[in-house]
């Protein structure tokens, strides 16, 4: 594969690359930011399916939390998420800038200090640890410290520019909530919440492979070794396919051993069965490996939608499962 003269600036320069289209703004000449670009920079979309499963950890969690503690609970999670995606904006400001998806998130256009947002994301992760500490107990916080430096220090520093496997093993740091959830009301774990986890973790690929997808050309532009870009479009699909198999399985678990009623058991099965039903259509599917736009109806994008409500469905369906005895 040719390199691109901006593959090539990202790999030169790293973080300290220059900006494209002009120098690197100084911080003098930096526009003033609003609030809507701080909240930007927590990447408030994924957050609030973060958010979501751990909840619902907190919900199917035997025992009792008082309401103002299970609502610190939540913010500890909120503040958590948002505070490793700042850091992840912050680390990875260079290949944002060359991405289509990403050049005008607030850190690659300017509108906020590289450093200013580094300092942001720290202190709001310390804060959320030791507040989620004092609120419940040490397990949830330690547990909740974890998932920041899993997605941080393994996903975002190590694996993310390095191996097609990033989101592979990256996966686990966005299947951590449920479990933190759980431990908040709890002070320890158990067999289910390890399953909720299993979920997101087998979710994780097939979600974001549907993803790369159709953005690969984006990846391809900025040197992120994404599986599409690596391996091709074709192995990607079958991989896309394979892991959503897996993911019926796995999903199938908690009702399997008996974890589980009848309602959620149901749920898993139809829900998995769309899951399957999308990702032949991907694996079926030859337009994505021509590199189609961002934009339409291809199956890989079909994918990458149902599997967003696939997993708000599955976990509302354990909570109304639980709760109904």
């Amino acid at each position: 594969m040719n390199e691109t003269a901006s593959q090539a600036l990202v790999k030169a320069g790293g973080h300290n690359a220059p900006l494209l289209d002009g120098a690197a703004p100084q911080a003098a000449d930096l526009p003033v930011s609003s609030v809507s670009d701080w909240i930007a920079l927590l990447k408030p979309r994924v957050v609030m399916l973060v958010v979501f499963t751990g909840w619902i950890g907190m919900v199917i969690a035997p025992g009792h939390l008082h309401p103002v503690l299970a609502a610190t609970a939540i913010l500890c999670i909120t503040v958590a998420a948002g505070a490793a995606g700042a850091i992840n904006m912050w680390y990875d400001r260079d290949i944002d800038l060359v991405m289509r998806r990403t050049r005008n998130r607030p850190i690659p256009a300017g509108r906020i200090a590289p450093g200013e947002a580094l300092g942001f994301g720290i202190v709001l992760a310390v804060a959320s640890v030791i507040v989620m500490g004092l609120a419940t107990n040490l397990v949830a916080a330690a547990v909740l410290a974890a998932s920041i430096g899993f997605y941080v220090f393994i996903y975002t520093m190590w694996l993310k520019r390095r191996t097609a496997q990033n989101i592979v093993i990256g996966g686990a740091a966005g299947a951590f909530p449920p479990v933190i959830g759980w431990a908040a009301v709890t002070g320890g774990l158990d067999a289910l919440p390890l399953l909720m986890f299993a979920i997101v973790f087998f979710w994780t690929p097939p979600h974001f492979w549907a993803l790369s997808l159709w953005a690969h050309a984006d990846y391809a532009r900025a040197g992120v070794p994404m599986l599409p870009v690596v391996a091709g479009a074709r192995e990607t699909r079958r991989q896309v396919f394979l892991y959503t198999l897996v993911l019926l399985a796995v999903s199938l678990a908690p009702w399997a051993l008996g974890l589980v009623g009848v309602i959620y058991g149901a749920a898993a099965l139809a829900l998995g069965l769309g899951f399957v039903a999308c990702a032949w259509r991907v694996l079926r599917d030859d337009q994505d490996a021509a590199g189609v736009s961002l934009t339409g109806d291809a199956p890989a994008k079909a994918a990458f939608k149902f599997s967003i409500a696939y997993l708000f469905i599955l976990f509302a369906a354990l909570a109304a499962d639980r709760l109904t005895g």
